[in-house]
């Protein structure tokens, strides 16, 4: 396996550019000694693989000898060749050693992080913009899960019978709602170019350990331990999933698609956490966008992503900000993410909605996606990704547009695919 797609971040990055990755490192929290523990590995690795390559040589020149020679000194050849037999084994095992230590902790450290990203934690992030104003109510603005049952949108209590916390059923016309959302976004990607995609929810290890998920947040996946599969938390996953192991024709400009999916979250450790409603559960539906592309042009690409986000915001109409988020609360393969947040009225603040990353060359190195530049070499691809509606959304829209009589009227966009104009209380 050569340098370019070992392991997830460049090698050659590293080993050029060390205090690039001790800042990307100390931008996200991480340590940033296992810079210096990487480097030491990677040089042990090509020591070993250049004695090895060495020896092997060696053992080769010596074959050609012992072809020439006879009686006494073709003896003492076949001896040296048995000696050197037993050594270049050794070196290969060393060989192998180094590799796998090298590949354990290359895995172990996540993208290298934009230098223009925010460095901090969680609420370290840089509001970029705010888009619309926060409606007023003359009356006590309900939440999302009140007005949806009173509405014969969600029905919690009969998830929860069925399945378990967190689980719902979306009923009569919130199951309607849900669909012309989706319908709206796909329709959006479709006019835009990208290839609509319904793919499989289950993927093997080696997809999901490629995307990234498989890291420090493992705990958020299920897995099917009889099967050795995986649920996905996002069509991300399999969308990435998709060209592995392929060298892409990117000569005309990015390939571009947009998964819609079920996707699954086992909310490990968010315990007593947005319990209440829909806002974050096991289950839910999304139409995820995912784009290839060379490395130069994925962050107008990223910008392409956001905007294409905030054109869906704005055709539920409901007031949203953009932030940047910080390097501590990036996930391992992002390397700069930005969050839309709706306004929620019942809780009197922003909460996310989408979100896009720009994932660089992480993902599709790890993966072996690649595609040939202008002299023909093969070379890593880049991936973004970017969400354009999810089940979440329901929230914002029952909220954002509920009136004084408990009916919601219905954004304008989506009554071609909802059939009404207003939701009225069952």
């Amino acid at each position: 396996m050569t340098d370019t797609l070992l392991g997830v971040i460049d090698l050659r990055t590293l080993r050029e550019n060390p205090d690039t990755v001790r800042a990307s490192q100390r931008a996200r929290g991480e340590d940033e000694a296992v810079v210096d523990a990487l480097l030491n590995a990677d040089e042990r690795r090509r020591s070993a693989v250049a004695a090895a390559d060495a020896l092997r040589a060696e053992q080769k020149q010596l074959g050609k000898q012992v072809g020439r020679a006879s009686g006494v000194e073709r003896d003492a050849l076949l001896a040296r060749g048995r000696e050197l037999a037993a050594t270049v084994r050794a070196a290969e095992a060393g060989q192998s050693e180094a590799e796998a230590g090298l590949a354990e902790l290359h895995a172990a450290v996540p993208n290298v992080v934009h230098p223009a990203a925010p460095a901090g934690g969680e609420d370290d992030y840089v509001v970029l913009k705010e888009v619309g104003t926060p409606p007023t109510f003359d009356f006590e603005p309900a939440d999302h899960l009140d007005l949806g049952v009173r509405l014969g949108v969600l029905d919690m209590e009969r998830g929860a019978k069925v399945s378990g916390s967190r689980f719902y059923f979306l009923t009569g016309v919130g199951a309607q709602l849900q669909l012309a959302m989706l319908n709206l976004a796909a329709a959006q990607a479709t006019a835009n170019g990208f290839t609509l995609m319904i793919p499989p929810v289950l993927v093997r290890p080696e997809i999901m350990a490629g995307t990234g998920f498989l890291g420090a947040h493992s705990s958020e996946v299920y897995r099917l331990a009889e099967d050795d599969l995986y649920l996905v938390g996002t069509s991300e996953v399999p969308l990435a999933g998709y060209h592995a192991g392929e060298i892409l024709d990117l000569s005309s400009g990015p390939k571009r698609y947009a998964g819609w999916s079920s996707c699954f979250r086992r909310e490990a450790g968010t315990y007593g956490k947005d319990m209440r409603g829909i806002i974050r559960v096991h289950q839910f539906d999304k139409i995820e966008m995912f784009v290839y592309c060379r490395p130069e042009e994925a962050e107008a690409e990223h910008d392409r992503l956001l905007a294409w986000e905030e054109e869906m915001l704005g055709r539920i109409e409901v007031p949203y900000r953009v932030i940047d988020v910080a390097g501590g609360d990036l996930g391992a393969s992002a390397a700069r993410k930005f969050d839309c947040e709706a306004w929620v009225p019942s809780q009197g603040r922003y909460r996310e909605l989408t979100s896009t990353s720009n994932c660089t060359t992480f993902q599709a190195r790890r993966l072996s996606v690649r595609y040939r530049d202008e002299a023909g070499r093969p070379q890593v691809a880049a991936t973004l990704n970017g969400t354009l509606a999810t089940t979440r959304w329901i929230v914002a829209i029952l909220e954002n547009h509920q009136r004084e009589d408990g009916s919601v009227s219905v954004p304008s966009a989506l009554r071609p695919f909802l059939g009404r104009d207003v939701i009225e209380p069952v």
